[in-house]
This record gives C-alpha cells, structure tokens and sequence, in this order.
C-alpha cells in the first residue's frame, strides 16, 4: 500500500472503532446523499460501475497473492496458538517476557562539557526524539507528535471505555469514570480538526496530534512534564532528504538557530544584521 493510499488510514480506523458491529448501512447512504453528489452527480450505470470496478480490482489483488506466503488472516489464526503456549509457562516468566519488551524510560543526563552545561538534568530523547515516562511515551516529528498511552484492565477494552479529550492546547487521556492518566496543558497548540486517536490491541491508546507550528521540537508532551534536551533530538537523515530542497533548507536553519539560542550565541538572522553593521 503507497503512503498516499494510508494517509487517512488513522481517521477511518478511529471511525471504525466507534462502530463495533459495523458501520451502518443507513449511515454511509445518508454521507452520500447529504454530503456528496455520488447519486446525484452521475447516471446509475456510472456510480454503480465505479463501485464494480474498485471492489473486482481489490478482489484481483487477494486472489494474487502468493499462496506459500501466510495472509493477514491466516496470520492472525496463528497468533492464539502463541498465546494458548504462553500460558502453560510460569506466571514470573510471561511477566518477565512482557517487562523486556517494553521501552526503557528515558533517563536524566548527568554529564554535558561546558557548551552544554544547560542541558544537565534534562531527559535524553527516546528513539522518536520525544520522551518514555512511567506512564506514557511520546515521539515527534515537526509536523505531529504521537502518544501511546497503555491501559491496565482486567478485561479487554473497547474504544466506548475510552475518554479522550483533543483541545487545541490541552490533552485528556484515561478510563471513564476513573482519574485521568494525562490531564493538563501541551507544550504548544494542536490542530484539533487532524488530530486522531484510536484503541490499539484493545489496551493501547494512540493519540496523534498535529501541530500548528511546524519549525519547533517539543521539549515535553504536558507543560507539567520533566523537559527533554532538544539539543539531543537527530532527526531521521532520510526524513530530511524526502523534502523539496526550499523546504529542507527552511528545516535546517530553524534547527541551526535553536541551537544557537539555547547556547546563547547569535541566529543566522542575528549574524546577518551584525555584518551589515560592521560594514
């Protein structure tokens, strides 16, 4: 699947999610009729032959798959039989087995030379420049951030038990009816309108948040959370290289000038007006 074809993956999964027997049929007619011109637009024989069309060549490209490779669904069969396995091992062992999946938090730095003195106490980024708390985890690029937030119950959870609530500048994650896990102010604003969560494995939640201010790296998720050091956070090179050479140039001044404020030494604006100055 292309990266075109997934982009709004996050938004119909989350759809999806608050329908667990489905999505009405009655629901999608109405989108159409209310919202489109599908019926309107075109003659029966079109809309009806567009649906034909899309549906033969999804079906086309299952039945070509190759048989000695396992499909999603056969996959998934599999799954259970390593669970089922799992329970005739020691409770200590399976525990022990979870524990060292799962990512190590993020951890103080205690030594820096003096061009990064500031930076001492700071957590070091985790492998998503972002950060590992007891709690949740977060990672970020420039253009979003996103939060795992895993969910203790005793039963498996669905997207109904969930509260969550996006603000622009505030985020609110936990059970309903329970103390809320994250409850208070982010680090900058958001774009509601594109921000999605969804129920992951039915005990993760996964909250991605698209931010407004597309030049600047998070320190911290909530305005109440220990700050990263930014001055640690490295950026993907192939991340870079995938953007137009304006846009890359644009990313690697911003990211020039941070560094230069937070070792208190002047941006490239600030060293352009000292040279025509001087001259």
């Amino acid at each position: 699947m292309s990266a075109e074809e997934e982009k709004f993956d996050r938004l119909l999964l989350a759809i999806a999610e608050q329908h667990k027997n489905g999505i009405p049929e009655a629901q999608l007619q109405a989108f159409c009729v209310e919202k489109t011109d599908f019926f309107s637009g075109a003659s029966q024989s079109k809309w009806e032959g567009l649906l034909l069309k899309v549906f033969q060549k999804e079906s086309e490209l299952v039945i070509e798959e190759p048989k000695n490779e396992p499909t999603k669904i056969e996959t998934a069969k599999k799954e259970p039989e390593t669970l089922k396995n799992k329970k005739d091992e020691p409770i200590s062992e399976i525990r022990e087995v979870e524990n060292s999946i799962q990512e190590e938090l993020s951890t103080p730095i205690n030594e820096a030379d003096d061009s990064e003195k500031d930076e001492v106490g700071k957590l070091k980024p985790n492998a998503g420049n972002g950060c590992t708390l007891d709690k949740y985890s977060w990672t970020q690029t420039l253009q979003e951030v996103e939060i795992k937030v895993p969910l203790s119950n005793s039963s498996p959870l669905r997207a109904r038990d969930i509260a969550v609530t996006i603000g622009k500048t505030s985020l609110k994650v936990g059970l309903k009816n329970q103390e809320p896990i994250i409850n208070g102010q982010l680090n900058a604003e958001v774009k509601q309108e594109d921000s999605v969560w969804v129920l992951q494995d039915n005990k993760t939640v996964l909250i991605t948040l698209e931010k407004i201010n597309k030049m600047t790296w998070w320190d911290r998720l909530i305005t109440t959370d220990p700050p990263i050091s930014t001055r640690k956070i490295n950026p993907e090179p192939s991340k870079l290289s995938d953007l137009d050479g304006e846009t890359r140039s644009l990313v690697e001044k911003m990211m020039y000038d941070q560094r230069q404020k937070e070792m208190g030494l002047p941006t490239s604006e600030e060293k352009k007006k000292m040279e025509i100055l001087e001259k």
